[in-house]
């Protein structure tokens, strides 16, 4: 549900002037003073120029950045949404659980696991149509992301925030996430439901094919995706400049290798009338997530949006243009109120 949005977001480079014109002042200054001291003393100079005022220029200096700061937001063109209308919408209701125990940092998965698992969870949002979704990370507890929603594009800022360091609870709880993705849909509205588990599948408890039979029951079809290699990787651990310092051991000291669990995914997906399905290449997955919600039946539902933008640009631009109309017509002259208030040290 979007209330504000942004035109054209690539005006915003234009506020790259406001640095340049700063930089620029700040040569100017430094080139001015270099000159003053070849020709004339400090104190001389004060005679010659009782005017000159360091806050005046500053002022200016800073009127000018607030004129294009206003200047680019007009271009930009933010529009706010001044009507909240009920529209129907038909989908299904998908719920993304997405591991973020430390085994989805093993690398045997470019760049790692939980990255693919990210672009993963995008990739399929970007091909959905009117179907709404929620999200939740999980690794020894489950935790709730974003609550059934209509708004994909906050669905993927928060999807792009998770981490492993998220959760302080470490494993691979699955049964979980299952557990809570049950509370996620509205039983009031009878739509179709999907949990989409994308996981590498380490599943340290016994109870999840258990979790995902009752999750049937209740109407819930889990989709499992893979990510990893049965071949498996250490897990890395970095340092805050991303950079391998060692990896992760066991009590024994040995490195500890964690490998892709299809087994156990392939378990919770039939367990729920669902499907398998490995992440190794993006786009095949994609196209199998979206030929089975596609085959899935429809539900009505209503979402609040709004509508009705209307563009605010204006405002910024007549305040950009009264700016430029103090610079030029109080600035730029010695008005009799102005030197009364002796702002730019004229009465000296």
């Amino acid at each position: 549900m979007d209330y504000f949005q942004l035109e054209e977001k690539i005006w915003f480079w234009s506020l790259l002037a406001i640095p340049l014109l700063v930089l620029f002042y700040l040569l100017l200054l430094y080139w001015k003073k270099r000159t003053q001291k070849r020709f004339s003393h400090s104190e001389a100079l004060k005679k010659l120029s009782p005017n000159r005022s360091l806050f005046k220029s500053v002022l200016k200096l800073s009127i000018w950045c607030l004129i294009i700061a206003c200047i680019a937001i007009a271009l930009v063109n933010p529009k706010i949404g001044t009507k909240l209308e009920t529209v129907k919408r038909e989908g299904v209701d998908v719920v993304f659980a997405v591991d973020v125990s430390k085994s989805m940092l093993a690398e045997d998965i470019a760049p790692n696991r939980l990255e693919k698992a990210k672009q993963l969870v995008t990739q399929i949002v970007n091909n959905l149509a009117s179907d709404r979704i929620g999200i939740i990370a999980y690794a020894g507890k489950a935790f709730p992301q974003l609550p059934i929603t209509t708004d994909y594009a906050a669905a993927k800022m928060f999807l792009q925030g998770m981490n492993t360091d998220m959760l302080s609870s470490q494993g691979t709880a699955i049964n979980e996430a299952i557990n809570l993705a049950k509370t996620y849909y509205d039983n009031d509205e009878q739509t179709n439901r999907v949990l989409i588990i994308i996981s590498d599948g380490e599943d340290h408890s016994e109870q999840a094919a258990e979790v995902a039979k009752e999750a049937k029951d209740e109407g819930i079809r889990i989709l499992t995706i893979g990510v990893g290699t049965t071949k498996g990787a250490p897990i890395p651990i970095k340092d805050s400049q991303g950079r391998i310092m060692n990896y992760k051991k066991d009590q024994n000291g040995e490195t500890v290798i964690t490998k892709l669990d299809e087994e156990t995914l392939k378990s919770i997906a039939e367990q729920a009338n669902g499907y398998y399905i490995n992440g190794q290449v993006t786009s095949d997955v994609v196209d199998q997530i979206k030929e089975i919600l596609n085959n899935m039946e429809k539900t009505e539902f209503e979402a609040k949006e709004f509508a009705d933008f209307k563009s605010q640009f204006q405002w910024f631009l007549g305040l950009a243009v009264l700016l430029l109309f103090i610079d030029i017509f109080l600035l730029e002259r010695k008005t009799e109120w102005l030197k009364k208030l002796n702002l730019f040290n004229e009465n000296l």
